[in-house]
């Protein structure tokens, strides 16, 4: 031992910053290779099937070779290597280049309907006193705005997630006799989110007007998806109309809604929209400069502090120009 009694932390060893040095220095080519071989280390070195995975352990982690277990590399052993495989290969890869594109296009449609991109039309309800703006959108009115509207036709969850959009497909329904189809899915949702107490009275009412021999208003299901959903209401539950719920759902998506999106009804819709009246813009739309809005942090500086930072900018030397090469 030295003579000090207590060691301080070590430093580091010279070559350490080194391979920092020479790993920044490194081409772009070598660089690629390095990390494909990093990654296949992992790939091949990691825990076989029914070991535990130190990388997924908590903070106490302890040392990888101490914890792994060793299995008996028996026909079991082959079996369960060959299915991990097989379920590897089995599994859907989509590049990264195409989930950014799919995610700026998505990003793309809903940015006039963004208040904080696009603004608030005709004011902005959360700076201002006016509140046109949530009247203009309320549930139900007589003219919606031309951007809820254009909306319904992004997908067919947008339409059905707005109570005046299910209310006009409703009505498109009505005038091709198959009006049930959405009461049925609004039944279902009641069931799913209403109260447990009524549970046993929603499910026994919903059998009834939509599943029962000569029902009323009896709806389109296949035979497998009906005998589950029968089996199910004799312990009922708020699930129990999961199955038959999302088959109509996609019978109206792939069927009704592209029909409804064609169809006269939604086009008058499109024609009598309401446009709000829109602002004076701005170089970014949501720096739209309101009426009762605050004043700039700048407006709020002393004049001296003003005078100050002019002279300051007067004393600095010019810049003097770099000559060409």
């Amino acid at each position: 031992m030295g003579s000090g009694g207590r060691g301080a932390n070590p430093p580091h060893p010279p070559g350490h910053f080194c391979t920092v040095r020479a790993a920044k220095q490194r081409r772009k080519g070598d660089r690629i290779v390095i990390e494909c071989q990093e990654q296949a280390y992992w790939l091949v070195n990691r825990p076989p099937p029914g070991a535990p995975n130190v990388l997924e352990q908590g903070p106490e982690r302890r040392n990888r070779h101490t914890t792994r277990v060793q299995l008996a590399k028996n026909m079991d052993y082959y079996k369960r290597e060959i299915e991990y495989c097989r379920k590897a290969m089995a599994r859907t890869r989509v590049k990264s280049s195409i989930c950014l594109e799919g995610y700026l296009k998505f990003n793309e449609q809903y940015v006039p309907h963004d208040p904080i991109m696009s603004g608030c039309l005709p004011s902005n309800p959360w700076i201002t006193d006016d509140t046109t703006y949530w009247t203009m959108n309320a549930p139900t009115v007589t003219t919606p705005t031309k951007l809820r509207v254009e909306r319904w036709g992004f997908n067919f969850s947008e339409l059905l997630m707005d109570p005046l959009g299910r209310a006009q497909l409703l009505e498109f329904l009505k005038k091709e006799f198959s009006a049930e189809n959405l009461s049925f899915w609004e039944a279902c949702e009641e069931l799913r989110y209403g109260e447990q107490s009524r549970i046993n009275e929603i499910v026994d009412s919903i059998y009834q007007q939509f599943l029962a021999p000569g029902a009323t208003r009896w709806v389109n299901i296949d035979s497998k998806t009906m005998e589950r959903t029968l089996e199910g209401i004799k312990t009922p539950h708020r699930y129990v109309m999961d199955d038959a719920q999302m088959h109509i759902y996609m019978l109206m998506k792939k069927d009704s809604y592209p029909r409804f999106l064609k169809s006269e009804l939604y086009r008058n819709l499109l024609a009598e929209a309401v446009i709000p009246p829109e602002t004076k813009k701005r170089v970014f739309p949501f720096m739209r400069k309101q009426r009762h809005s605050s004043p700039s942090p700048a407006l709020l500086l002393p004049t001296g502090d003003t005078e100050t930072k002019g002279e300051d900018k007067s004393k600095a030397p010019a810049a003097v120009p770099e000559e060409e090469s």
